[in-house]
């Protein structure tokens, strides 16, 4: 293979060649090279593909043209691998499948297509090296930069090589390695300039070009060519440093503009055909009676097996010397001559930048294909085609439609503004009650999106209303959504004007789990818990059996009903359904929460281990998916470990990230880790100060679960009316239901603002119904209390006896602040304790990601299922193994069970 020779560029191709060099070792290397147009990206390119001998290529090329089309890229990327798609698992392999076009399917998550790319080119590196060349990535269609960015994070050990070059890199590429390509030192710039000048140049006309160029290699070898000798030797015609793309382009332009007609339309005709095939072109131009087989054309254009360009400039060039009818003419021939069935979408495009006018036909095809598009995952390529139909329709009903269909797709595609922008303008035609509501719940979700919280819940309730007349089911599910908006705002008043509104609403004939959940919220808000009791448990128990679309679209406001009751074994066993229902779909979007939600519900149990494994999934779908997760496992975690540095400088920094987002239940979330902190330590005035730093609301999670902390606090830093108001709000919630985990927690907190026997009721009723739990950190701490009290009392025997059973349980669950309480408490009643942590667990040395990929190959997981679980490719995991094996001087996958028991 070969490409333009470099000049310079030690650094540059000492980098590939040491990327190369790696991957031979069995390595993966990802580098972005980043620059101007014309610095040298695509030369640097052709050197690493022609340094990576041994290695098998692959490459695509962002086209302008080609950006609306969904995965358009990613298919040119992988057409030479499509063979291995039977190889791989069914679920990916239909991912792919689907958004090629090679069958019809339901609409996959786009990280599942990552998963499978990630797959396909792993399968192939094991037969030979891969380099994958990606160049002009700043116009990559975004389905196939999301995927590709996600590849990119995900490699690590599977002897793969990609280089990117992109202008200016779009966020699907931010935090990957890169380089910045700069121009060419002056030296050797001369150099350059001196091969392809006329005749000789002056020294400082040639060092005033050289720094007016900024060494950029094309405009060296371009520029010259639009100059006369004269201009040349004199000194004239230079470039605007501060248009020097524009000159390059106004240098082909001129080229361009002296070549015959017939030339320029068979130019025009292979830049707005974006595939680069030639039979496509050549038909197109010989139906507009141009032969696709002449000379002339200036080394501007190559058509072999593909159609090329010299340049990528060169392209938009010949489009911008166009006229808008010879451009109608070109996209035309291109329309008729694309095969209806095998590119419809690629057609129907052709056919919209083909209409000089609003024309219904090519505006319902575009509607079609945005169909199609949202089928295979890809919005940003919906929204395109149904921006394009917008501009097309003359009915202005349909019009209405599609731009609220338009909003709905860029809201989904990510592109918050542009559907704002949408909404805006929808908002100057009619609607009727049907549209008014759409165009109002768009708004809400782009103020939830933005962090505008007021205006989210507000928006949303307002969306509500105007859909209750006309569409009462979407009018509940709106009210759900500005329920939980509310809640995450942490908006008391907006949370009781939905759960007002929602009271007022006719009852379904036949309530499903979502409409028994939103009644019992609203309830809980506007009447108490007693009041909602009831459908609440009824919510509770439908929940267990929610379909799985529905775990997807509402879990991360559903999950509250279960807690509402009170049900820990409950909880537990809705998470594990819900983990299992998104694991199932591949939905990586949502499985973060849902992680987060299962480290919560086995934190509860005392279970470090699976909470910190919850933890560390959650936190790696997270960075592969490149959405941003707030670190509330974590924080729970470290507080009940009692490891104050960690735990403190998280606190702070999740507040302050809470506080700037306007993320009410973000600063609870903190605040509460800070409240268990301070009163592990012993430091009851600092937990009575964070609990208090809240905005307490009526939702069944963590505002209440904060309650029994402030009680503790404000009992041992003598503030007994504080803790007396915290109390009758706990009891609010707990009193309507009979599980040991409420009456426990009740019990627990209520003695420690009861004197005399009746607090020793109090006390062991705690004991009791906690100990018949699995809560093994609320039984701890209910010994730990009763111990402390009885000290207080002088009744030394019994006191050992609970701090005791309290020092052993914390020790070994790990709750080292709480276990240091119980500690010194012990030794304030003359018994003599050494100071112990838990047994220092097998592995520890290992990381997050490691010791989760040791628990699963120790439970009989296979490399491939634990690549399945955790997003990496087999080799990757045998690659990490390797590490395990090394630090826990282990040589084989069955001895893990015994350096790591169950």
């Amino acid at each position: 293979m070969t490409g333009p020779s470099l000049v310079d560029r030690e650094a540059e191709r000492a980098a590939l060649d040491e990327m190369i060099a790696a991957v031979q070792a069995g390595e993966s290397r990802v580098l972005v090279l980043r620059g101007a147009p014309g610095i040298g990206k695509s030369a640097l390119l052709h050197y690493a593909e022609n340094a990576a001998s041994g290695f098998r290529r692959l490459r695509t090329v962002g086209i302008e043209s080609d950006m609306e089309l969904d995965f358009a890229a990613l298919h040119q990327f992988c057409l030479p691998l499509l063979a291995r798609l039977k190889d791989l698992p069914a679920p990916r392999r239909a991912a792919l499948e689907t958004v090629f076009r090679l069958r019809d399917g339901a609409r996959p998550d786009p990280f599942l297509v990552g998963l499978a790319i990630l797959d396909l080119l792993s399968g192939a590196s094991e037969d030979q090296p891969l380099l994958c060349v990606i160049d002009d990535a700043h116009w990559l269609d975004r389905s196939s930069a999301q995927v590709l960015g996600f590849v990119a994070r995900r490699l690590l050990a599977e002897s793969i090589a990609l280089v990117i070059a992109s202008r200016v890199p779009g966020p699907e590429l931010n935090g990957l390695p890169s380089r910045e390509i700069a121009g060419l030192r002056h030296t050797d710039a001369r150099t350059l300039l001196d091969s392809v000048a006329a005749a000789p140049l002056d020294r400082g006309i040639r060092d005033r070009i050289v720094a007016e160029t900024h060494g950029n290699p094309l405009a060296l070898i371009e520029l010259p060519r639009g100059l006369t000798t004269s201009q040349m030797v004199g000194g004239l015609g230079l470039p605007s440093a501060d248009t020097l793309p524009g000159q390059i382009e106004e240098s082909f332009l001129k080229r361009i503009g002296s070549l015959p007609q017939q030339t320029r339309l068979l130019l025009l005709v292979a830049a707005v055909e974006p595939v680069g095939d030639p039979d496509l072109v050549r038909h197109a131009a010989e139906r507009l009676g141009v032969p696709s087989a002449m000379s002339g054309i200036d080394g501007l254009l190559t058509i072999d097996n593909r159609v090329t360009f010299r340049h990528p400039l060169v392209r938009s060039a010949i489009y911008r010397a166009a006229s808008p009818t010879a451009r109608r003419a070109a996209h035309l021939a291109l329309a008729e001559v694309t095969d209806p069935r095998s590119a419809p979408d690629r057609r129907a495009w052709h056919l919209a930048s083909a209409a000089a006018g609003p024309d219904e036909a090519v505006a319902a095809e575009l509607e079609r294909s945005a169909a199609r598009a949202q089928a295979r995952g890809g919005m940003a390529a919906a929204a395109a085609f149904l921006h394009r139909s917008v501009a097309l329709t003359v009915d202005p009903a349909r019009r209405t439609d599609r731009m609220l269909s338009a909003a709905e797709a860029s809201f989904q595609a990510g592109d918050v503004e542009d559907a704002d922008r949408l909404l805006s303008a929808v908002g100057v035609y009619p609607l009727d009650a049907l549209q008014r509501g759409q165009a109002a719940v768009l708004r809400g979700q782009v103020a939830f999106a933005t962090l505008d919280g007021a205006n989210a819940t507000a928006r949303t309730i307002e969306a509500a209303r105007q859909l209750e007349p006309v569409a009462p089911q979407a009018a509940r599910e709106t009210y759900l959504t500005a329920w939980g908006i509310a809640v995450t705002f942490t908006d008391p008043a907006s949370l009781l004007e939905v759960s007002r509104a929602v009271r007022l609403l006719p009852p379904p004939a036949d309530p499903g789990p979502l409409d028994l959940l939103l009644d019992g919220y609203a309830q809980l808000v506007t009447d108490g818990t007693a009041a909602a009791a009831d459908t609440l448990r009824r919510a509770a128990a439908a929940l267990v059996n929610l379909p799985a679309e529905q775990v997807l679209r509402w879990g991360w406001v559903a999950t509250g009903g279960i807690a509402a009751v009170w049900d820990d074994e409950g909880m537990r066993e809705l998470c594990d359904r819900w983990l299992r229902v998104a694991r199932d779909a591949h939905a990586l979007r949502e499985l973060p929460f849902l992680l987060t939600t299962s480290s919560f519900a086995s934190s509860w149990t005392g279970d470090f281990e699976a909470t910190a494994a919850s933890i560390a999934e959650a936190d790696a779908v997270a960075a592969a998916t490149g959405n941003p997760l707030p670190p509330y496992g974590e924080l729970r975690l470290l507080s009940l470990r009692g490891r104050e540095p960690e735990a403190a400088d998280l606190i702070a920094a999740t507040i302050r990230a809470s506080t700037a987002a306007g993320l009410g239940m973000g600063n609870t979330a903190a605040q509460w880790a800070a409240a268990v902190l301070y009163n592990g330590l012993g430091r009851y005035p600092e937990a009575m100060r964070a609990a208090m730093a809240t905005t307490y609301v009526s939702e069944p999670g963590i505002s209440t679960w904060l309650l029994p902390e402030l009680v503790e606090a404000a009992s041992r830093s003598g503030e007994p009316e504080i803790a007396r108001e915290a109390l009758d709000r706990l009891t609010e919630t707990t009193r309507s239901f009979d599980t040991d985990f409420a009456r426990g927690v009740e019990a627990r907190t209520r003695a420690l603002v009861t004197d005399g026997p009746e607090a020793e009721d109090l006390y062991r009723e705690a004991v009791e119904r906690l100990d018949r739990t699995r809560l093994r950190p609320e039984s701890a701490r209910a010994h730990l209390v009763h111990g402390e009290w009885l000290r207080r009392r002088r009744q030394r025997v019994r006191a050992r006896e609970q701090l005791r059973t309290a020092y052993e349980m914390l020790v070994a669950i790990g709750m080292e602040a709480f276990a240091e309480r119980a500690r010194r408490e012990l030794l304030a009643t003359g018994e003599t304790v050494r100071k112990r942590t838990a047994v220092r667990a097998p592995g520890v040395e290992l990381t997050a990601q490691e010791r989760q990929i040791a628990l699963l190959v120790r439970d009989g997981y296979s490399n491939r299922e634990v690549g399945e679980r955790l997003y990496l490719s087999p080799r990757t995991v045998e690659w990490h193994l390797r590490r395990i094996f090394a630090k826990l001087d282990i040589d084989s996958r069955r001895k893990l069970r015994d350096v790591l028991p169950a």
